[in-house]
C-alpha cells in the first residue's frame, strides 16, 4: 500500500509555495483555533470581562469627586481613559499565549502541516481582536449603567470602538515579537508590564495634565497613549475627529510596519 503521508520536508517545501490566498485563509483557520481555545478555557476572558468593571468602578468613585468634583462629571473623562488603559493592556496576553504555545511545542506540530508558515502567528493575533471588542463593549456598558450619556451619538462611539480595537491590534505586534524572543511567558508579561504601566498612568487617561507637576506634563503631552485618549475623548464626548485621532492611527502604521517584519522574521528563525 502506497505511503501517503506528507514528510517534514515536503511541509515545508508546500508552506514555501503558498500564495497570498492560501496564507489568508491559514491564518482565518489559525484565527478560529483561537476562539476555540477562548470557549474551552474561559477563564481567559477574565481580564477583559472583570478588568474593565472594577477599574471603572475603582477610578470613577476613588478620583471622581476630587477631579471632577462628582462622578458623573468625571464619567465622561475616565470612561475613554479607562478603555483605552484596558484594551491597550489586553494586548499583552497576545505575547504570552504565543510564548505559552511556543514552549509547549504546539508550534513544532504545525510545521508537518502544508500551511503557510505565517499562519499560527497571524492567526493567533487576529483572535485577539475578539478579546479587544470584549473588553471595548462592556467599558462602553459599564459606563452607561453608571450615567455615562456619550454626546456623540452612537455612529462616533462606534469609530472611537474601532480606533481603539485597531491601535491595540498594532500595539499587539510589539508583544508578539516579545513572545517570540522571550524565553519564558513570565518574562513576556515582566517585560510589558514594564512599558506599559509608566505610559498607561503617565498619560492624561485618568487626570488632566494641568495637574501634574510642569517638569512631567511634557512627556504626558508626548505620550502616544494620551493622543489616542484624548482622540477617544473627543469622538465620544462631542463627535469631533481631531489631530489626535490622525497621530493614532499613524502611529498604529508605525508600530505595524516596524514590528511586524521583526516579528515575521524572528518567529520565521525558529520555525
Amino acid at each position: 500500500m502506497k505511503n501517503t503521508s506528507i514528510t517534514p520536508v515536503a511541509a515545508r517545501q508546500l508552506r514555501n509555495r503558498t500564495s497570498f490566498g492560501q496564507a489568508v485563509r491559514n491564518s482565518l483557520i489559525m484565527a478560529y483555533r483561537g476562539l476555540l481555545k477562548i470557549r474551552r478555557t474561559p477563564e481567559q476572558l477574565f481580564d477583559v470581562t472583570i478588568q474593565p468593571i472594577i477599574f471603572t468602578l475603582m477610578f470613577t468613585y476613588i478620583f471622581g469627586g476630587a477631579i471632577s468634583g462628582d462622578v458623573l462629571s468625571y464619567l465622561p473623562v475616565i470612561i475613554p481613559g479607562i478603555l483605552v488603559q484596558t484594551v491597550i493592556t489586553t494586548s499583552v496576553v497576545t505575547g504570552v499565549q504565543l510564548r505559552e504555545d511556543m514552549d509547549k511545542g504546539v508550534f513544532d506540530r504545525f510545521k508537518s502541516l502544508p500551511i503557510a508558515r505565517i499562519a499560527p502567528l497571524a492567526g493567533a493575533l487576529l483572535a485577539d481582536t475578539i478579546r479587544y471588542t470584549i473588553a471595548t463593549v462592556l467599558t462602553f456598558t459599564m459606563g452607561y449603567i453608571m450615567g455615562y450619556r456619550p454626546e456623540g451619538g452612537l455612529g462616533s462611539v462606534v469609530i472611537a470602538a474601532l480606533l481603539v480595537i485597531a491601535c491595540a491590534w498594532a500595539i499587539s505586534w510589539i508583544f508578539a515579537f516579545f513572545g517570540v524572543i522571550a524565553r519564558t511567558a513570565s518574562s513576556v508579561q515582566g517585560i510589558s508590564m514594564i512599558v506599559l504601566f509608566p505610559l498607561t498612568f503617565v498619560s492624561n487617561a485618568f487626570v488632566p495634565a494641568e495637574t501634574m507637576p510642569g517638569w512631567l506634563q511634557w512627556f504626558v503631552k508626548i505620550n502616544p497613549i494620551s493622543h489616542l485618549v484624548t482622540a477617544i475623548r473627543e469622538l465620544t464626548n462631542s463627535g469631533a475627529v481631531s489631530s489626535d485621532l490622525t497621530i493614532s492611527l499613524i502611529g498604529a502604521a508605525v508600530i505595524v510596519a516596524i514590528f511586524a517584519p521583526l516579528t515575521v522574521r524572528a518567529y520565521m528563525r525558529q520555525t
